[in-house]
């Protein structure tokens, strides 16, 4: 009996056209899904930022720190973050903070790191997290 040492050609292109049709059954369902993933990152990590630092300024200096004094204050003197950096967005970019008459606001830039933007460049606002 004759013993096989390699893949027929008609073999080698079967098993690539199936790959393709994976790839076009997998592919249109993955793209999109990394800025999605983006923006819900950036949600919790401004949740975070507020559930965790932000309140424990607060219960020590009876109130939030101003936007002049911004986020910076949390690792100027008592560092309310494990390695005394502020965490950034998901695109690596510092989170605004503005303390208003109508209460605390994070805001990160988005994906084009500039204010305003419209769907995926959209600025991503702390208060319209789900």
């Amino acid at each position: 009996m004759k013993k096989r040492g390699a893949f027929t050609l008609i073999e080698l292109m079967i098993v690539i056209v199936i790959l393709g049709l994976l790839a076009a059954m997998v592919v249109p369902n993955l793209t999109g899904k990394g800025a999605e993933a983006k923006k819900k990152l950036t949600c919790v990590q401004m949740k975070s930022i507020y559930n965790g630092a932000l309140d424990m300024y607060k219960m020590q200096h009876g109130s939030y720190p101003t936007t002049q004094e911004g986020l910076e204050i949390l690792v100027k003197d008592d560092s309310y973050f494990k390695d005394a950096k502020l965490p950034k967005d998901a695109w690596g970019m510092p989170f605004v903070y503005i303390n208003s008459d109508e209460g605390v606001e994070l805001i990160s830039l988005g994906a084009d790191k500039k204010e305003g933007g419209k769907g995926e460049a959209a600025d991503i606002k702390m208060s319209e997290c789900k």
